[in-house]
């Protein structure tokens, strides 16, 4: 355990960074998550709107640092093609 204050300060902001970081990728995770369940049931305007919610909060993951732009970039086209191939059928 960490003696020195610095040292004890870099604990709690690293703690309270990590569970901010957690929380950020976990509401990333269950918008992506309503996203499929709502291509899974074939629905395309729950889909959609799904999809539309899922943008920004992907989009911020990216501005907080906790995602990286590529990634979000890849996550979102693949999603969008999806919705969209319900969209078709």
């Amino acid at each position: 355990m960490a003696n020195i204050a610095s040292a004890e300060k870099r604990i709690r902001q690293t703690a309270k960074r990590t569970a901010r970081n957690k929380a950020r990728k976990s509401r990333v995770h269950t918008a992506i998550r309503k996203v499929e369940e709502a291509v899974a049931s074939g629905d395309k305007s729950a889909a959609q709107a799904a999809f539309q919610a899922a943008q920004p909060e992907l989009q911020r993951a990216v501005g907080k640092g906790v995602l990286k732009l590529n990634t979000v970039a890849r996550k979102l086209s693949r999603l969008s093609a999806r919705v969209k191939a319900v969209a078709a059928a």
